[in-house]
């Protein structure tokens, strides 16, 4: 409805040459401080979660009985456990092959490293390494340029889809392959990122595909089901899909269902928590039944639930003094907390400098730049690790094997997976035995190895770590941040349990204080809170660790919020998404429905000409219409002796403006159709003069008049250039909201009838036939004009929804907001006392920055 230059819902409707004011351009995002220059944006159209009640649908509700409907929901569980199933047989194909990969790249690394007595041939075995990260870095950059969508976390993505943004592609298969494939090269690259991210996404995938019953993909997969065909129905199993990603990576099927309750769907309901916490369930009870029973060999021995375990945090038997944690300790916690959030606000600060310098700078160019900056990233993280390993790394002595804690493949002691690197027998090398292992086995040393890690390894290692992961994160390769922030974190925690227990002589478990460094510096960067503390109470299986855990991550996301946003939120505010909150700031309450609201309306009649449908169609990009009819006797009650009934009166004048407006606009367009009848009907003669006196002139004219009769609205009676002004503006009476997508659905399927014959006759489509096409509807441009007859007839009131909800002019921002967002709404017809829609409300006008350039256009006028 509005003229959008970046990321709104509604594409952008502007002429090129056509000015905007500075607050405009505020509010569309080009004018900007020097210090946020423009980015460029892509326009984002909105899922429609509200159910259009039109007649197909209570048809097929008054076909559906207690029996099909008992059916349909057991279907919507069986769907529930499949979805789990497919997502645990993704993480344990990904999580094989990483294995697989990692294993021949260290052993035959590691093989060449002791074959060098001396250090004259360290550089054949840097050149192997190199090799390999090169070579899989390189596989996993191509299938992005394959599938743009599968780079990255693929959070964000999820996290807009969720919050009611169609990202287009975002839950393709095609995407999930890319993203299954291409990580599991990412990861065994060396790269520092993880696997945990883009399970997340896969799953969200999984839970998207599995219910359709079709596959655009592959378009031979195709079945007769289409109840679950709605945009409401796959965001309940996107949101278990989700869930079920986090419940595969980390074990954690009650943080998974938190998770996408959180961080993910905008709208909830009771019954979607039960199915989602079930298909968490199966998520982890697959992944849990293949894992254990590859290591170990014992089918059905459910031992290794997630990707990522944390393991055992337990005290030696022989020492009676340890204790994991003390009251004392959480004064240090809090502080740890606090340093998390300054170090993830300045990770994320760093990031999104990077990404600007990304988007301006690699991705206007050609495509295999992208592939360039991959390759670079790996050959520098390579050179990096191997170095500070040859050189910064200290051979200390080995500790007595630990009994209580196995590494995360469960098959091997901790101690396994120490690094010698050069060191004698009876050492081993501490930089070594954190960057070359997986970063999982990684994590299990921080947070379980007896043996101490210097101050100056763990100060290195984290530097380092710190910064090639901010780097890392934003390149055209499918990366997690979860596992490198956990990976740095921990460095951070035991660095200060080192300095706690070995410089002051503090009695404290490091273990623990690993966990909440990696807690701290996690919660810092994502700034997550109940989601994670659940799914980290989850991965370690210590309930104790559950307020440490807490009072850190809070403590980290308010020291992180002064400074700037979420990872995620950064990413998702870079890619232009009209993203919603929570809830809007208190003083938006100062704006009403009428401030924000977009006057400029397209709309249609209940009886309207193919040849009227198809140019609208096709000059504008709006997807939805209000259906309407223009009543004398209406204006005849709302004009009384020049005093409106209602308070409209301060909102009349930019109604008949823009409506004046867009009439033009409108007509304009039709000129430029194909048929000599239609450009004919729409000849207008306006004087030359200002818009604004012309508008006063009519705004005047139409107060002042009583009544006067209006020419009959049938089909065949367009506006003429007989009428007067103020005929062709008369007050239009709200009816209900039809979509461009049922409208060219009725087009390609002829549904019409010819003005000697009643409405009657017009061909009736059930809702199957209105939604087989989902999600990819026709487009109008890919219409035959030769097949249509532009004097026929279409009937829409059968299909438009004639009860959406609907909201005064004078609705309080806070009320038109919870509305929307709780509601799942894509478009908010705003209706005056009288039945007249004066503006419509979509996604874009809700948003913080249009809120912002609107309240200070407020504060201005006032």
């Amino acid at each position: 409805m509005a003229c959008c230059g970046n990321c709104f819902c509604c594409r952008c409707c502007c002429s090129e040459g056509e000015t905007r004011t500075p607050e405009e351009l505020t509010i569309l995002g080009e004018f900007q401080d020097e210090e946020d220059e423009i980015l460029p944006r892509k326009d984002y159209e909105s899922l429609d979660y509200d159910r259009c009640i039109n007649e197909p649908y209570v048809e097929l509700l008054e076909g559906m009985d207690n029996k099909k409907a008992k059916k349909y929901e057991a279907v919507r569980w069986m769907l529930m456990f499949a979805i789990g199933v497919t997502v645990g047989l993704v993480g344990l194909f990904v999580d094989f092959f990483v294995r697989l990969f990692t294993k021949i790249k260290y052993t035959l690394v590691a093989d060449s490293l002791q074959q060098c007595s001396d250090r004259g041939c360290l550089s054949v075995s840097l050149l192997e390494l190199l090799a390999f990260n090169l070579t899989f870095v390189f596989i996993a950059s191509v299938l992005v340029l394959v599938e743009p969508l599968a780079a990255g976390s693929g959070i964000p993505e999820i996290k807009s889809y969720l919050n009611g943004v169609k990202v287009p592609g975002v839950v393709r298969l095609r995407t999930c392959l890319c993203k299954a494939a291409g990580v599991l090269f990412s990861v065994a690259g060396g790269l520092f990122v993880g696997k945990e991210g883009p399970m997340i996404h896969s799953g969200a995938i999984v839970g998207a595909g599995l219910p359709q019953f079709q596959s655009i993909t592959f378009k031979k997969i195709k079945f007769d089901f289409s109840y679950f065909r709605s945009d409401r129905d796959k965001r309940d199993f996107v949101s278990a899909g989700a869930a079920a990603g986090v419940a595969a990576a980390f074990g954690a099927p009650i943080g998974g269902t938190l998770f996408s309750l959180e961080e993910g769907s905008s709208f909830w309901n009771q019954a979607l928590t039960w199915k989602v916490l079930f298909c968490s369930m199966s998520a982890t009870f697959t992944l849990n039944f293949f894992r254990s029973g590859i290591n170990f060999n014992k089918w059905g021995s459910f031992q290794l639930p997630g990707l990522l375990n944390f393991g055992e945090f337990k005290c030696p038997d022989e020492d009676k003094n340890c204790h994991l944690w003390t009251v004392v300790d959480l004064a240090f916690f809090v502080l740890m907390g606090v340093v998390g959030g300054l170090l993830g606000a300045l990770f994320n600060c760093m990031n999104k400098t990077l990404a600007k310098y990304r988007i301006r700078n690699i991705h206007p160019k050609a495509k295999f730049i992208r592939v360039l900056e991959s390759l670079l990233v790996a050959m520098v993280t390579t050179v990096v690790i191997f170095a500070a390993s040859l050189l910064l790394g200290e051979c200390r002595d080995l500790y007595s094997p630990t009994t209580h804690n196995t590494t995360l493949s469960g098959s091997e002691d901790i101690n396994s997976t120490i690094r010698q690197f050069l060191c004698t027998n009876k050492t081993y090398n501490d930089m070594a035995t954190l960057f070359f292992n997986p970063q999982e086995a990684a994590i299990h040393q921080l947070f379980h190895q007896d043996g101490t890690f210097s101050p100056v390894t763990l100060s290195v290692f984290f530097l380092l770590y710190f910064l090639l992961a901010c780097w890392t994160y934003g390149v055209s390769v499918p990366s997690g941040l979860f596992v490198p922030s956990l990976l740095c974190g921990a460095a951070f925690g035991r660095l200060v349990a080192n300095i706690l227990k070995v410089k002051l002589g503090m009695d404290i478990y490091p273990g623990t204080f690993a966990l909440i460094g990696a807690a701290a510096f996690l919660g810092g960067v994502v700034r997550m809170t109940i989601s994670l503390t659940v799914i980290l109470i989850e991965s370690t299986n210590e309930i104790t660790y559950g307020l440490p855990i807490m009072i850190t991550l809070m403590v980290a996301k308010w020291t992180g919020d002064f400074f700037n946003k979420g990872i995620y939120d950064i990413h998702i505010q870079l890619r232009g998404v009209p993203l919603l909150e929570w809830e809007t700031e208190v003083e938006m309450d100062k704006l009403t429905a009428n401030d924000i609201m977009e006057p400029n309306l397209t709309y249609v009649y209940p009886h309207t000409r193919v040849q009227s449908l198809v140019s609208i169609l096709r000059t504008t990009v709006y997807n939805a219409f209000p259906v309407v009819t223009e009543n004398r006797y209406n204006e005849q009650d709302f004009m009384k002796g020049n005093i409106l009934v209602s308070n409209n009166i301060r909102f009349k004048k930019s109604s008949v403006l823009s409506r004046a407006g867009e009439q033009r606009r409108r007509c304009q367009s039709m000129k430029s159709y194909p048929s000599s009848e239609l450009r004919n009907v729409c000849e207008e003669r306006i004087a030359a003069g200002g818009e604004g006196e012309r508008g006063e002139d009519l705004l005047q004219q139409m107060l002042e008049r009583r009544h006067a009769p209006y020419p009959n609205l049938y089909p065949d009676q367009s506006p003429s250039e007989e009428w007067s002004m103020e005929e062709r503006f008369r007050p239009l009476t709200f009816h209900g909201l039809i979509l461009r997508s049922q409208l060219v659905t009725l087009l390609i399927r002829g549904v019409c009838y010819t003005e000697n014959q009643s409405s009657a006759t017009q061909p009736r489509l059930s809702y199957a036939e209105m939604t087989e096409d989902y999600p990819r509807y026709p487009d109008i441009h890919d219409l035959d004009l030769a097949l249509l007859n532009p004097r026929m007839i279409v009937d829409v009131t059968p299909y438009m929804n004639p009860s959406p909800y609907t909201v005064s002019p004078n609705t309080h921002i806070s009320q038109v907001f919870n509305l929307f967002r709780t509601m799942g709404l894509r478009h908010l017809p705003v209706v005056n006392a009288v039945g007249e829609i004066v503006g419509i409300i979509t996604r874009h006008n809700l948003t913080h920055e249009f809120l912002v350039a609107k309240l200070r256009q407020h504060s201005i006028s006032v």
